[in-house]
């Protein structure tokens, strides 16, 4: 696990974030000061926040915040990913004010680093307490992750709700995505059977992607399209079915961060 030193420029921040949340806002002082100043490292506040949001639902899930320490202290790429996701969001959407903010209040990070526990708990063979925490992360959060997706990191889950990712489902590294997004099978196929996102691609609001079919590097999926077919790397696709409507100018359209199609990209029919 990180410590709070010099050294984990994120945590550094988020610490000075709450204290000047305490100074402009008073009455918010107590529970930033419970949050995030009283604990140790970004781990322990991740831990300590998921657990207390998710016991609304139970009376008994403060077990988890155990769970949650127990994988992150036990794998660090989590406690590295879960960094790499708040300077992406801080970074990408104009609307996140500062570090702590995705901490404190955004549902999509939430909803990631369940995740990320879950898959963990999955990969050691604990698919029971997998699986539950996944029942968890949907009923509460409106995103509902199989423990199995692989998921990279620098992800952007933005606003979130209706997000869903099947089993094998694949998501690269530095990866933007609005909500109402789906990662699904076609019916009743078992084995590989989900999308595979490479990295760079950014799927717009309601875009449902069907299949074990990929979404080459650079890639931008338009908003409410249905994707059928591998998309090749740094086109832009829309429509239903989608189509390929012009080729990308930027590298990386999850920075980027782009929706609009220009008339000359819109989709016919």
């Amino acid at each position: 696990m990180i410590d709070s030193s010099e050294s984990d420029p994120v945590w550094s921040q988020i610490r000075r974030d709450a204290q000047q949340i305490i100074e402009q806002e008073p009455v918010l002082a107590s529970q930033v000061q419970e949050i995030v100043l009283d604990r140790a490292s970004l781990e322990e506040v991740i831990a300590y926040r998921l657990a207390g949001k998710l016991t609304f639902l139970s009376h008994w899930e403060y077990h988890l915040e155990h769970v949650f320490l127990e994988a992150m202290e036990a794998d660090p790429s989590i406690g590295r990913a879960i960094r790499a996701d708040i300077r992406a969001i801080h970074h990408r959407d104009p609307a996140c004010l500062n570090a702590i903010t995705p901490v404190l209040y955004y549902k999509g990070f939430k909803a990631i680093c369940c995740h990320r526990v879950s898959h963990w708990l999955w990969r050691h063979h604990r698919r029971q307490l997998a699986l539950h925490l996944q029942s968890l992360t949907s009923e509460f959060f409106a995103v509902d992750i199989h423990p199995a997706a692989r998921i990279g990191s620098g992800i952007l889950l933005d606003h979130a709700t209706g997000f869903v990712a099947g089993e094998t489902s694949r998501i690269a590294d530095h990866v933007s995505i609005l909500h109402a997004v789906t990662l699904g099978g076609t019916g009743k196929v078992s084995g590989d059977r989900h999308p595979k996102i490479d990295r760079g691609v950014l799927i717009g609001t309601g875009a449902k992607i069907l299949g074990n079919i990929r979404v080459g590097e650079g890639a931008r999926i338009g908003a409410n399209s249905v994707v059928l077919e591998d998309v090749p790397p740094h086109v832009t696709v829309a429509g239903v079915p989608a189509r390929v409507v012009s080729e990308n100018e930027v590298e990386s359209p999850a920075d980027a961060m782009d929706h609009i199609l220009h008339p000359a990209e819109e989709p016919l029919g």
